[in-house]
């Protein structure tokens, strides 16, 4: 249980309040705490894929990762090893094969903490990411299947529709990815099993973070074009 931890927390209100914290002065408070520890690591580190994703195309100028080294996160060191498996499937680009190892880490940190939070996210991750290349692979008349990546750990039910929909039709990118951050934070409200006190209640809330700083981002990166709603 984590009783203290939680309600020492300050709230999260909803997309376009500044986030309250950072990542890393959420892991200083659960320091002493290594599972729960474990578990923001483990959601987090998707973000700091998403940073270096885009800083190696060229869309962003620096990056703020939390779990990676700076040095990792701008391609200039060894990522950790267990994302090593990625350069082992040279069959496949190497940013699918980074996203497949990386999404079976977290599926194997969700076993090994019996978090079912972390276990159902990952599942609607994996459902989330696969319905945005296929989309994109359609776009370009390229092969869908050739862009998916570990489709048994994805969660079938999971309403990507509701996602892929608005982001397809959003006018402006900046648009579109608010449009994904708004659909991943009515989901993880509806998975975040508020007042359990337990693993999954603070995974939630670290998840919860990180899409409030990923919207921030956004902002800082264009201010003429504010949130809505």
């Amino acid at each position: 249980m984590h009783i203290y931890e939680l309600t020492s927390l300050p709230g999260l209100v909803d997309l376009g309040a500044a986030p309250p914290l950072t990542g890393r002065e959420l892991l200083d408070r659960l320091d002493g705490a290594p599972r729960p520890q474990a578990l923001i690591r483990a959601l987090w580190l998707h973000d700091d894929l998403l940073q270096r994703e885009a800083l190696l195309a060229g869309e962003i100028d620096s990056v703020e990762p939390l779990v990676l080294s700076a040095a990792q996160a701008r391609n200039e060191a060894p990522l950790p090893e267990f994302l090593g498996s990625a350069e082992s499937m040279s069959h496949r680009p190497e940013a699918d094969s980074l996203w497949e190892a990386y999404f079976r880490h977290v599926a194997q940190v969700a076993e090994d903490t019996g978090c079912r939070f972390l276990a159902v996210w990952v599942g609607a991750e994996v459902a989330l990411r696969n319905a945005l290349a296929v989309a994109r692979a359609r776009n370009l008349g390229l092969q869908p299947s050739d862009y998916v990546v570990a489709e048994d750990l994805a969660e079938p039910s999971v309403p990507v529709a509701d996602a892929i929909g608005p982001w397809s039709a959003a006018a402006h990118p900046l648009d579109g990815w608010r449009a994904l951050i708004r659909w991943r934070w009515e989901w993880t409200r509806a998975h975040d099993a508020w007042f359990t006190f337990g693993d999954d209640e603070l995974a939630a809330y670290g998840a919860k973070l990180m899409l409030l700083v990923q919207w921030h981002r956004l902002d800082k990166a264009d201010p003429t074009r504010r949130p809505r709603g």
